[in-house]
């Protein structure tokens, strides 16, 4: 029941921001509910403050590298499942493949995905695709920006994807319907924010420091993203961290309030596990 009053509560909020077509004065993103959004977001940064990264920082900072390291790679193997499914549906035949291929060799030889050996030995590393991704390739708009509660920063059309990509995931099969397993899923879950968050903990800080409206740029930087990984840009691209505030230049005054401009040139382009599509209490 209470999955059900949460994707209620999504759609509802989505539903809520579309109410209007009116775009954001100062940015080219349309946020017609930009003061629900701004007052979520604090409830979001709030939340994120006390309890996601402290955690966050935890993971990353006491666990060796490798056993961290391991860790990630078992939870991006197990999405690869889901990956696959979008890249079927939008009828990349290569994506899925490759994604078939990466998921069969991890979690063979990889030992369950715990090594990434599809990247290390045959070059061929993971593509994420998720159905807002696949509502974008049949050419379904965005719709306007939404700040749900706990998720962090979506639309209307990468809400609809969440909910989507929730009941599609084969994993949820396994060890929900099958097994009536349900902490598993709820662990690798939480096991995925917190590792989602520890990965752009130091991206993160250094956004906000350098940031005159901390939701702005995170609000324009969701956007960047959205449409890099919506085009299919290079995936090796895709998947590189800024590693400082060097992502953040103030160009132009008319992007952003305040005068910022994020530039992700240059490969600074973060993947859904890196950057605040998942919870903003993650900033997968």
């Amino acid at each position: 029941m209470r999955k059900f009053v949460l994707i209620f509560g999504l759609l509802f909020l989505t539903a809520c921001a579309s109410a209007t077509d009116t775009k954001s004065v100062n940015s080219g993103v349309n946020d017609p509910m930009e003061g629900l959004n701004r007052a979520m977001f604090e409830a979001n940064y709030f939340l994120d403050g006390l309890i996601l990264k402290p955690v966050a920082a935890l993971y990353r900072d006491l666990p060796p590298p490798a056993v961290r390291e391991s860790m990630d790679n078992f939870l991006i193997n197990l999405g690869e499942p889901l990956n696959f499914i979008n890249h079927s549906l939008q009828a990349n035949v290569s994506g899925a493949a490759n994604t078939l291929f990466r998921f069969v060799v991890n979690s063979t030889i990889g030992l369950l995905g715990a090594f990434d050996v599809a990247t290390a030995w045959f070059n061929t590393p993971t593509q994420r695709e998720d159905f807002g991704q696949t509502l974008a390739y049949w050419g379904v708009g965005d719709g306007p920006y939404a700040m749900l509660p706990i998720l962090g920063p979506s639309n209307t059309r990468d809400t609809v994807g969440k909910v989507a990509d929730y009941f599609m995931d084969p994993f949820r099969y396994v060890v929900d319907v099958r097994n009536r397993e349900e902490e598993l899923a709820r662990a690798r879950g939480i096991t995925d924010g917190v590792s989602g968050r520890a990965s752009v903990l130091a991206v993160t800080d250094d956004l906000e420091k350098n940031s005159v409206d901390y939701y702005a740029a995170i609000r324009s930087l969701y956007k960047q993203r959205r449409d890099f990984l919506i085009q299919n840009k290079d995936a090796d691209r895709a998947q590189k961290m800024p590693s400082s505030a060097d992502t953040v230049k103030k160009q132009r005054r008319s992007d952003v309030p305040g005068g910022l401009e994020l530039n992700l040139s240059g490969g600074q382009i973060m993947t859904d596990k890196e950057l605040p599509v998942r919870p903003i209490v993650s900033v997968q």
